[in-house]
């Protein structure tokens, strides 16, 4: 009498589980308004970018390719050639974008190309990268802190000293911007330099953001007991967040920046209902996108 066995089909492998994350854009995003934060985070309802933002996301790729390139290759020249191709990688990546100019006639496009050239021209107003080589351009990080929150963003440059001191840089394709654009931005970079510091023991020496409209520059040095001080402020939005999380309770904040929102449509303060809540996001509520990471 012959013995059967069973073959039992090949398992998949367990897809890998990112753990919820607090982002630099995220956190802004609840500060300003929670159910902003909701709609992009939780929802993950789709935004149409604007040509502007997406000139932001050419010009910072075009500024990572240029420092991998040897330092005498670093100049103007060099950068105009790394235009059209790098535009070329980005549309075919995101097919989407392409689309914003599909009704442009090519002169259009031309246009908008020279214009981010012109950004990237101020670039080479501000500083000689023939004359340094940076640590890290477009560099991951991520920590977690001792409370528990865990903290993941992209930081555009880091450069190191021969002393060791770290300046972190941000490049914007805005222009340098009022009271509440400016403490946007220095948001974002003492959110970096909390990482940083976790992760290399070291506060940053500078946070520098280079705004490229206007060719002007924000250089500000934080201190450890500052930064104390946001790593608290992060620690307290991320226990709103999920507190939120738990209800569904993301409140709208009309304010003047509601002008440049998506969403009016589907915000209580304008007379919209926002979609039915799906309850907190797995895996992932953190992650930038390139358009968060050029804004």
């Amino acid at each position: 009498m012959s013995q059967s066995t069973e073959v039992s089909e090949p398992t998949a492998e367990p897809v890998a589980r990112r753990r919820p994350a607090l982002s630099p854009s995220r956190a802004s995003d609840f500060k300003q308004c929670p159910l902003l934060y909701r709609f992009r985070a939780v929802d993950r309802l789709p935004e149409i970018p604007t040509k502007a933002q997406l000139r932001g996301t050419l010009v910072h790729s075009v500024l990572e390719k240029l420092f991998a390139l040897p330092m005498p290759d670093r100049v103007p020249a060099r950068a105009k050639e790394l235009l059209e191709p790098a535009w070329a990688e980005l549309s075919a990546e995101r097919p989407e974008w392409s689309e914003l100019f599909a009704d442009d006639k090519p002169e259009q496009v031309d246009k908008w190309l020279e214009s981010a050239l012109k950004l990237i021209d101020s670039y080479f107003g501000l500083e000689d990268p023939t004359r340094f080589e940076p640590e890290a351009c477009e560099l991951h990080v991520e920590i977690e802190l001792g409370s528990g929150v865990l903290l993941r963003g992209y930081v555009d440059r880091v450069d190191v000293a021969p002393t060791g001191e770290l300046r972190v840089v941000d490049y914007k394709t805005g222009a340098a911007p009022r009271e509440i654009g400016e403490a946007k931005a220095l948001f974002q970079m003492k959110f970096y330099a909390v990482v940083l510091w976790r992760l290399r023991g070291i506060v940053p020496r500078q946070l520098k953001l280079m705004y490229l409209t206007d060719g002007q520059s924000l250089a500000y040095t934080p201190d450890e007991a500052e930064l104390l001080r946001f790593e608290r402020t992060l620690e307290a939005i991320w226990q709103a967040i999920l507190k939120a999380g738990k209800t569904g309770d993301f409140r709208p904040n009309p304010s003047k920046l509601c002008g440049w929102c998506d969403h009016q449509a589907r915000c209580p303060s304008f007379g919209g209902t926002p979609p039915e809540y799906p309850g907190w996001p797995e895996p992932d509520a953190g992650e930038e996108t390139p358009i968060d990471r050029a804004d």
